[in-house]
């Protein structure tokens, strides 16, 4: 069990915690590390703990009966997994896939304080709801961009996204995964905008070369 206190500053709706239910929750919670590629939890699997993530990023993602990889959300520091959340209140198994992307460092809450903690203290049940609704947003947003948005416009956005100053480290198929869609769309998608003298593509990387038209695409409604 971690000795370190300091965690709990990271996340807001748990810095005004009652002294006895914040003494319970850092008791009762354990610091950990996981290496990068780590599968974090995994179809099928129960959910024991709640994670709140302190350092990197969890990747979680669906897979089809085809197949076919689905990406749902990303878990950044200072936010909990909404699919963990779900599953720990309704006591079920996981049905995705949670990967870490990155060296990661998470506080896990096991079932036993988690359940504790819901039940008695209404500052606890606030920070799990809200963190819980706030994701929910996201997820029907991705839903809304699948259905209605073109796919040049969420692939700009992700782009955009996931820069690390002018160049995105991903593969054509990572980025199918992210958008929901096949990977020779994508890489069609990745033609048209290099002949517009957008990007410029080698093994494994995208640098960005056009990045003002790129934002005005990205923001365009981009509706089907």
């Amino acid at each position: 069990m971690s000795g370190d206190e300091n965690w709990i500053e990271s996340f807001q709706g748990l810095k005004t915690l009652p002294d006895d239910v914040r003494a319970d929750l850092i008791a009762g919670s354990q610091v950990v590390s996981l290496p990068q590629g780590t599968q974090v939890f995994a179809p099928g699997q129960s959910a024991d703990n709640l994670l709140l993530l302190l350092e990197g990023t969890v990747r979680v993602q669906q897979r089809s009966e085809t197949g076919r990889e689905i990406f749902l959300y990303r878990v950044h520091a200072g936010e909990s997994c909404v699919l963990t959340t779900a599953c720990m209140l309704a006591f079920e198994d996981y049905s995705a896939d949670g990967l870490a992307e990155t060296d990661i460092r998470a506080v896990a809450i096991p079932r036993r304080t988690f359940d504790d903690l819901a039940g008695r203290s209404k500052d606890f049940r606030q920070f799990v709801f809200r963190a819980y609704s706030r994701r929910i947003t996201d997820l029907f947003t991705l839903v809304d961009d699948i259905v209605f948005r073109r796919l040049d416009v969420r692939l700009a956005a992700r782009l955009l996204e996931l820069a690390e100053g002018d160049v995105v480290h991903a593969t054509h198929k990572v980025l199918s995964t992210e958008l929901g869609t096949a990977r020779e769309v994508i890489s069609r998608t990745l033609s048209e905008f290099q002949r517009r003298g957008w990007v410029e593509q080698s093994r494994g990387e995208i640098r960005l070369v056009g990045r003002t038209a790129m934002e005005r695409l990205a923001r365009s409604s981009g509706e089907r």
